[in-house]
């Protein structure tokens, strides 16, 4: 290893195979001639903390699943992982509710799954025993790379927990209940990180206990920092804030913009981007293949995705030119960097509304993309008084007209909005969610056709499946609302606006 940090990483790789050897996860045996060994490589990363700072090397051994033969080497691979969305909306209880907020994390989660087929894999490379070169390792447990690692540590988990009384969100598969009278605890399952939000802290206590008793645990206490998203509260206001300032500014680091001058911004009105920019010689495919466009535009899709709907706007087109992209696109790209270097300490805010109440917000604009003019739908949904839901994308169809493309976005944010509802409902803590879903528009043509059974020449040629949005509307499970424009959340996501009018 030529690392300057080769020391760091040797000990990393020791302290891994101790653990392992010291839990016995393989025997060294002559391999079978009819058994195929798999390969497993060394994965390096550094931990860390809430200000960017490396707290720990990490040095894991992974099998190469992808050498495993289905049927043979595994069979069923599925495991589910909990939604940024479920988890924004537990925030926002917890803020409401004023609940304790813990974390844990599970040390080496994917080893605690049952393994039940017959595996055989090479020796850990650099680690190779003397005088028993040909031999191989049987493996007697999981390790990181099986692909069925992911799904065995799922079920291992669940059964667990289920039968100590908690119940599984029927919305959401890692999202759990329990009850003891009017005390209650969730439990948000990330992989293998934890979030306990509970109203009693003995009850939270107790559960720590059962983790404890069947898996090897670290108790991180209250909870500050998950999954690259940092936790802020002020208890004696009720207010829970989410930000990704450590995230974002590693990533000015990574693209070499520590000193870029921050914008008001994330795209200029009136700047388009079209497949006509795109390369159309050899020599500017080959200059622009040394950008790290798709990393650049990765990143920021987590931030996007984790705390900031401000930018999913630019984010879902620069995503559309990863593999054809000129200067055009990577300037698009920075100019984000730039307002994020700006905005780097924004947060969503939670616990300013007396009561609990889903709110949605949908937009479109009309006919946008320069390419096949298709519309851009986005939707917010706000809880607590924060954005817990936010979407922007390029619609299906070619609209025909703005109430079409607007009805449209009303269809996609109803079908959420509904998900989030029921997801709510599912914990029997938010009573107030048996109210109907208020939904705002900022087109009357659109709110009027979605309360009224009246046909126009605009709806006649449109989609049945869209529809289905009136019929949520009649039932009363949707209280459709016309807002103005200028109080439209959702606009900002559809479309480059005006600094006055984004900052709004």
């Amino acid at each position: 290893m030529k690392s300057s940090q080769s020391n760091l990483w040797n000990k990393a790789m020791k302290e891994e195979l101790e653990s392992m050897y010291k839990n016995q996860f393989w025997l060294l045996v002559e391999p079978k001639s009819d058994k195929r060994p798999i390969g497993c490589k060394w994965v390096y990363k550094t931990k860390r903390d809430a200000h960017g700072q490396i707290e720990r090397y990490k040095a894991r051994l992974v099998a190469k699943g992808f050498t495993q033969r289905k049927g043979i080497d595994y069979n069923d691979t599925f495991s589910p992982v909990s939604s940024k969305d479920s988890l924004r909306l537990i925030m926002a209880i917890t803020a409401h509710y004023d609940l304790e907020l813990h974390q844990m994390d599970v040390k080496t989660a994917f080893l605690n799954g049952d393994l039940q087929e017959d595996i055989y894999m090479v020796q850990p490379p650099g680690f190779i025993e003397s005088g028993k070169e040909n031999m191989g390792c049987k493996l007697k447990k999981l390790i990181y790379g099986l692909k069925q690692a992911s799904r065995q540590w799922y079920l291992k988990f669940d059964q667990v927990i289920t039968s100590d009384g908690f119940v599984e969100n029927k919305l959401d598969d890692c999202i759990y209940l329990k009850f003891r009278g009017s005390q209650f605890v969730i439990l948000v399952l990330y992989v293998d990180d934890i979030l306990l939000a509970s109203s009693s802290i003995r009850l939270l206590k107790k559960t720590k206990v059962l983790l404890n008793a069947n898996f090897k645990m670290k108790d991180l206490g209250e909870s500050h920092f998950v999954l690259g998203i940092e936790i802020a509260r002020d208890k004696n206001r009720k207010l829970l804030g989410l930000s990704q300032k450590a995230y974002i500014e590693f990533f000015f680091t990574r693209f070499n913009m520590e000193s870029c001058n921050g914008c008001h911004v994330p795209v200029n009105k009136g700047d388009r981007l079209s497949k006509e920019q795109c390369p159309r010689t050899d020599f500017e495919v080959k200059k622009m293949s040394k950008k790290p466009y798709a990393l650049l535009v990765g990143s920021l899709m987590y931030a996007n995705v984790c705390t900031r709907h401000d930018i999913a706007y630019i984010v879902g087109i620069l995503g559309r030119f990863q593999s054809n992209l000129v200067e055009a696109h990577w300037s698009a790209a920075k100019k984000v960097l730039r307002y994020l270097q700006q905005t780097k300490g924004y947060m969503l805010v939670y616990g300013r509304e007396e009561e609990l109440e889903l709110k949605g917000y949908t937009d479109s604009d009309l006919a946008g993309d320069l390419d096949d003019r298709k519309s851009t739908s986005a939707y917010v949904f706000l809880f607590d008084g924060g954005a817990v839901s936010w979407k922007s994308a390029k619609q299906t169809i070619i609209a025909t007209s703005i109430m079409e493309a607007e009805f449209v976005a009303c269809f996609e944010g109803m079908k959420q909005g509904v998900w989030l509802k029921n997801f709510v409902a599912e914990l029997r803590i938010v009573k107030s969610i048996q109210k109907p879903l208020t939904m705002y528009c900022d087109n009357n043509s659109a709110v009027f056709f979605a309360k009224n059974n009246k046909r126009t020449s605009a709806s006649r040629l449109m989609d049945v499946k869209f529809l289905k949005a009136r019929e949520k509307v009649k039932q009363g499970t949707i209280d459709m609302q016309h807002i103005s424009t200028s109080l439209m959340v959702a606009n900002p996501s559809t479309k480059a606006l005006a600094v006055g009018i984004f900052k709004l």
